[in-house]
């Protein structure tokens, strides 16, 4: 049996004011081919298939579009809701979605079957067994408790979220038993020791900072999801994150993007068992991005390295055909000095250039080594999140419950951010239609 595994794709993103709708368009339909030239019989979406829980309508048109043309290619889909999913939204189409060899979970169900299901061939006929595990909110495994510490909380959820993962296996094992199948189990978390970007959320905050990964069951393959960098868990060749299919933010750009294919081969005779093999497919870049760390006295030469950069190789010009033209820059500038005047600095030399602008910002060493009292950051190097942060650093979090106060303030901000963001690319792209 042969399986993608897929995740975060975070449709309709609003990236530094951006639409990503192009870039993630043409990835689906890269993947539509994939599918059909390396005979996929189905994929798994690991989580946050939207950016929101209120994604625009041209996001949700891509989703519907996607699941209908698979289901032609006569490939199953399991569909993995992330933290950055709505439960009610993705919900509210499961049963529909059921119909075209769809399957949509969008939370813990206290129904096993609909966690625990065979997987089929083109044939119908059962090739594997998957456990599937979508984003788990701490409120559909455990119960608060008035005086609980931290780390009690902590260890709680641990336990619940372990406890899961074995009830799932456990009947996953039942089935499987009686063919011989590999079992399959899937999951949207940070585990201990997963190397993070600038786009990854907090998920647990203040209770589970990252899952053990000897705490998962003994699954023949764990689909992971979160985590935007493409890497194996403990240096387990089958606990895997896919990572991100576009780069979601500018310190992604260093690795290339990936889906992982995943093939079960029967009637082995070595003592393998159900190991698969995986092999990375590496998605094609659909927009030009670069990020430059320079100086004030650099700055000129730097974007023109770039621009040079992406003329002379082949795969960088492709880049920036997919990009009508335009190559997406941040530019971190190493300087103690007032940044008030940049951009217009910028923008002369960027004139005559096939170059946007999309964030200008103090590195974080220059900022961290100013005083005090001499420290000149202006609001454009900073991100919302920033702002945020450093105000509440302005309080005093000693008690459990002022902790627990500002983790609250920290989901309600986080869920105002979202909200914000995605009534921006609605309006957006309702002004372009």
């Amino acid at each position: 049996m042969r399986i993608i595994h897929t995740s975060d794709w975070h449709l309709g993103q609003h990236f530094y004011g951006k639409s990503r709708a192009n870039e993630h368009q043409q990835f689906l339909t890269w993947l539509l081919a994939q599918v059909k030239e390396q005979g996929v019989d189905a994929i798994i979406v690991a989580g946050d298939i939207f950016d929101t829980g209120t994604p625009p309508s041209y996001a949700r048109e891509m989703y519907f579009d996607f699941i209908v043309n698979i289901h032609q290619l006569n490939c199953q889909l399991v569909v993995l809701a992330g933290n950055h999913d709505s439960v009610a939204m993705l919900g509210e189409s499961r049963q529909l979605l059921g119909s075209l060899s769809t399957y949509v979970i969008p939370a813990v169900s206290d129904n096993i079957d609909q966690q625990v299901f065979a997987l089929t061939d083109k044939d119908g006929q059962a090739k594997a067994i998957i456990c599937a595990i979508p984003f788990i909110r701490p409120r559909d495994v455990i119960r608060s408790k008035a005086g609980q510490s931290a780390s009690t909380k902590q260890q709680s959820l641990q336990q619940a979220i372990a406890d899961h993962y074995q009830t799932l296996f456990d009947h996953a094992q039942l089935l499987a038993k009686k063919q011989d199948l590999p079992i399959i189990a899937t999951g949207h978390l940070t585990t201990v020791g997963a190397s993070t970007s600038d786009s990854v959320r907090e998920i647990y905050i203040g209770t589970l900072d990252a899952f053990p990964a000897n705490a998962f069951p003994k699954a023949d393959y764990i689909a992971l999801g979160h985590i935007h960098r493409p890497q194996k868990v403990n240096k387990d060749d089958c606990i895997r994150y896919c990572g991100s299919p576009i780069p979601l933010s500018f310190d992604e750009l260093k690795q290339d993007k990936q889906v992982l294919m995943v093939d079960f081969c029967e009637n082995k005779e070595d003592d393998a068992g159900h190991k698969p093999e995986i092999t990375p497919l590496v998605v094609p870049c659909f927009q030009a991005m670069a990020m430059i760390k320079t100086t004030l006295e650099d700055l000129a030469q730097d974007i023109n390295l770039v621009v040079d950069k992406h003329t002379v190789d082949p795969t960088l010009q492709q880049e920036v055909q997919e990009s009508q033209d335009k190559i997406w820059l941040d530019i971190e500038i190493e300087s103690a000095e007032y940044l008030q005047d940049l951009q217009g600095r910028i923008d002369n030399l960027i004139e005559d250039l096939p170059i946007e602008i999309l964030l200008v910002r103090r590195s974080k060493k220059s900022r961290e080594l100013m005083p005090n009292n001499q420290k000149k950051i202006t609001l454009n190097e900073l991100s919302l999140e920033d702002v945020f942060e450093t105000r509440l650093a302005q309080e005093h979090w000693q008690t459990d419950d002022e902790l627990s106060r500002k983790d609250r303030l920290t989901l309600l901000f986080q869920q105002a951010v979202e909200e914000v963001k995605s009534a921006l690319v609605s309006n957006d792209h309702e002004a372009k239609a």
